[in-house]
């Protein structure tokens, strides 16, 4: 009979867990001895044949002499009832269960490394260190280094640390899924024995009940041979199917322990993997941003110096403006030629002008007199004019001719 995909028998813990949450299945409950029976179900075929079995063998048990030898055997084959499904179940149910104990251990394997990874992970976060940007300083006097750049010299010397828990975890990841196989097909081979168990029980109580039912048949007929039975076969299967009942209950809470361990395997598989992206991820996302913060502030920092600087320049530019604007108010408002040098062109002007009048009164007499004698000379050539006249006029007449010495 193959055993429930989900588990006729499971706890009570839902393997469903959101996102980026590691839930524990809750622990084993123990299961009581009467409660143990009926948990594995038997098909009306096995249990019909198993009925037949028994009254074949109390049928057999009862037509013997309970002072005889068959009757012996037969209460010895009873006390020996089960033995064989109770030592296989037995050697089921505890042949497994420390391996996967030993993967949940802190001390090793996947808990050790998820442990050394949270131990690297929170040195590295940038939110421990405080200040990256404030100055390194000696005595907290004299400055010395650089924190972020020690920070980040410390990052990239934990990668190689970070990339061995990460293959570690790796490693142990795998280890935790073949478990897993492993359990299942465990937890088939208890199916399979809890079944055999089942059956057990069932035909010993179905013994019970019929060896009860001919003792009391027999107290009427033969009482001897009743109290034989009581104390013999009824005591042992009594005393068996107690057994048997104790070793179902140990043996569901087997069971159950795999599918504990199942489940928290499962968990830390998933803890593997979200520390191997998320953690790490996260652990990426801090340094970035804790880096890019650092260079915003530089950048803050530099466009805090240029506008001081260009705040400085603004100021003594309009100190300037003010003073020159105030010395050319003051230029435009004061002559551009010194005053005693305008007066002294001026005089220089007049002066002038004086001795040109002076000049202009001197110089009438002057005229006076060459108009005068520039007269005098006119009419003393007038004589002189005419003559040369008359000898011009007479040359055009041709009276030449006429007094012409030349040879004939």
């Amino acid at each position: 009979m193959a055993p429930p995909t989900d588990g006729a028998i499971e706890t009570a813990t839902d393997t469903k867990t959101p996102d980026l949450v590691l839930t524990p299945p809750d622990p084993v409950p123990v299961v009581a001895p009467e409660k143990a029976v009926g948990l594995v179900p038997v098909d009306d075929s096995t249990r019909t044949q198993l009925q037949t079995r028994v009254e074949t063998f109390i049928d057999d048990l009862i037509a013997q002499d309970v002072n005889s030898p068959e009757f012996g055997k037969r209460v010895d084959a009873i006390s020996a009832m089960g033995q064989k499904e109770i030592r296989d179940a037995a050697g089921q149910s505890n042949r497994f269960l420390d391996r996967p104990t030993r993967a949940m251990d802190q001390e090793t394997g996947v808990g050790k490394d998820l442990a050394e990874l949270r131990r690297t992970v929170e040195d590295l976060d940038p939110g421990r260190r405080g200040n990256l940007t404030a100055p390194r300083k000696i005595f907290g006097i004299i400055p010395f280094g650089n924190k972020m750049r020690n920070y980040f010299d410390g990052y990239k010397s934990s990668q190689t640390h970070i990339a061995s828990i990460l293959k570690s975890l790796t490693g142990g990841k795998d280890e935790l899924l073949m478990d897993n196989a492993a359990i299942d097909v465990e937890r088939a081979n208890l199916w399979t024995a809890m079944g055999r168990l089942e059956q057990m029980i069932m035909l010993s109580k179905t013994m019970d009940e019929k060896l009860e039912d001919k003792a009391n048949e027999l107290d009427h007929t033969d009482p001897a041979k009743a109290k034989a039975i009581r104390e013999t076969a009824l005591f042992y299967v009594r005393q068996r199917t107690q057994d048997l009942l104790t070793q179902m209950a140990v043996t569901v809470q087997g069971y159950l322990a795999l599918d504990l361990v199942k489940k928290n395997n499962v968990e830390l598989v998933k803890g593997v993997d979200r520390a191997s992206t998320t953690t790490v991820s996260a652990l990426r996302t801090a340094v970035t941003v804790a880096q890019a913060l650092t260079n915003q502030r530089l950048v803050l920092e530099q466009i805090t110096a240029l506008n001081t600087t260009t705040a400085g320049i603004i100021d003594s530019t309009g100190k300037l403006l003010k003073s020159q604007t105030a010395q050319i108010h003051e230029q435009a408002a004061a002559s551009t030629i010194p005053l005693e040098t305008l007066q002294r062109a001026f005089q220089n002007i007049y002066d002038t002008m004086d001795a040109i009048d002076t000049f202009k009164l001197k110089a009438l007499d002057s005229m006076k007199t060459t108009v005068t004698a520039l007269g005098n000379e006119v009419e003393k050539s007038k004589g002189y004019i005419a003559r040369a006249e008359g000898q011009s006029q007479g040359g055009k007449s041709g009276g030449g001719e006429m007094f012409k010495l030349e040879a004939l």
